[in-house]
């Protein structure tokens, strides 16, 4: 039987298959509040055959998002424009929904990809002053961060909070904190981009301090009958960053907080990181040492994962419990239904969708004309 199309708990969700829609930025919110396309995007990875899809990294205040088209949940119009949003889509989809909720740190305040290939907004164009754990830029030419005292700490991580609390009130069955690819949790973590002296920065235990502030003020409001997670860096792949063993240890400490997973990623945190994007799978191991090294805590594996049988492999081997895919989804939105085809597993095919794929409706499709 398939791995991959059989059912996993994560906390007290119950997903009917291990496919995750990796969450995809899609740069394209007004104000934070989504709009049709995230209606056309979401809705099509609803019904991608997922038994997970999670919302795009979602800020949790306005200076924590990368972009002013970024998603956001820390007012009313957005809480209401989510809850319609996993209204409609429930409606046809058997998956269950997440949001991840981010704060872009020193990388926020830039154009979209399309526009400047994100690059930082300058003042006049609307930029904004972002924050970090040091006043280190991310690149050179990138205006300097705000390193946050306290009074700044505190809110970003009650902001954190009330977005938990907005997501559960909009209905989302999981929340994923974005603690990978540079973003404020991820700078904390990193020697490479938090230079602090204080009890938030030098040694391990003490960069963790802050992210995990984070993470338990967030456990402590997220229902126990939902699932949490966290998605963070196995490797800044940069000299100094970040290494496997160091994100073996936070996995350990999210686990001891009652996070019910995490989602294994990489890169993201200084420019010059050397990431052999090119290879199928080239972040897997992360995930697998983590899963090898953390008893009793699920992983998701992501990065350059496309191929069904590459999927199926990755979780008969032990080196996760679940898969997350971003760009084969795009390509093929429709991913589910041929990997189960493919693996001889039960076709998650909307009715709506049947006659037109099953061969037990050849016979409606020749005496009807309703498919063109």
């Amino acid at each position: 039987m398939s791995r991959l199309f059989t059912p996993i708990r994560l906390g007290g969700v119950e997903l009917g298959n291990r496919i995750v829609v990796a969450p995809m930025c899609q740069y394209s919110a007004v104000d934070g509040v989504p709009q049709a396309w995230h209606h056309q995007h979401l809705g099509s990875m609803s019904i991608s055959g997922a038994g997970l899809v999670i919302v795009e990294a979602t800020g949790v205040e306005a200076i924590g998002r990368i972009t002013p088209g970024d998603l956001g949940l820390w007012n009313d119009a957005q809480e209401a424009a989510f809850a319609a949003l996993l209204k409609g889509f429930r409606t046809y989809s058997s998956g269950r929904f997440g949001i991840q909720l981010a704060h872009a740190g020193r990388k926020a305040s830039t154009h979209a990809p399309w526009i400047g290939r994100g690059s930082p907004l300058r003042p006049e164009e609307g930029g904004w002053t972002t924050v970090a754990p040091s006043p280190i830029p991310f690149d050179e030419g990138w205006p300097e961060p705000e390193a946050l005292d306290e009074a700044g700490l505190r809110r970003v991580r009650e902001a954190f909070v009330q977005a938990a609390v907005r997501a559960e009130r909009a209905g989302f069955d999981l929340v994923e904190l974005h603690a990978a690819h540079g973003y404020l949790l991820n700078a904390f973590l990193s020697p490479l981009a938090n230079a602090r002296t204080d009890a938030y920065g030098g040694s391990l235990h003490n960069r963790m301090r802050f992210p995990l502030e984070v993470a338990e003020a967030v456990r402590a409001v997220w229902p126990r009958a939902k699932a949490l997670g966290a998605r963070l860096n196995g490797s800044d792949w940069a000299d100094g960053g970040i290494t496997p063993d160091e994100a073996a240890a936070f996995s350990r400490e999210l686990k001891a907080l009652g996070y019910d997973y995490v989602h294994v990623t990489s890169g993201g945190l200084v420019p010059y990181a050397k990431i052999p994007g090119n290879q199928p799978g080239y972040q897997v191991p992360f995930a697998a040492r983590i899963k090898a090294e953390v008893e009793d805590l699920p992983v998701i594996a992501v990065g350059m994962i496309s191929d069904p049988h590459q999927a199926e492999a990755i979780l008969q081997e032990n080196q996760a419990d679940m898969v997350a895919l971003a760009r084969a989804l795009l390509n093929d939105p429709r991913w589910g239904w041929r990997a189960a085809d493919r693996l001889g597993a039960p076709s998650p095919v909307p009715v709506q969708y049947e006659r037109a794929t099953r061969k037990t409706w050849a016979g409606y499709a020749q005496s009807h004309h309703d498919l063109g």
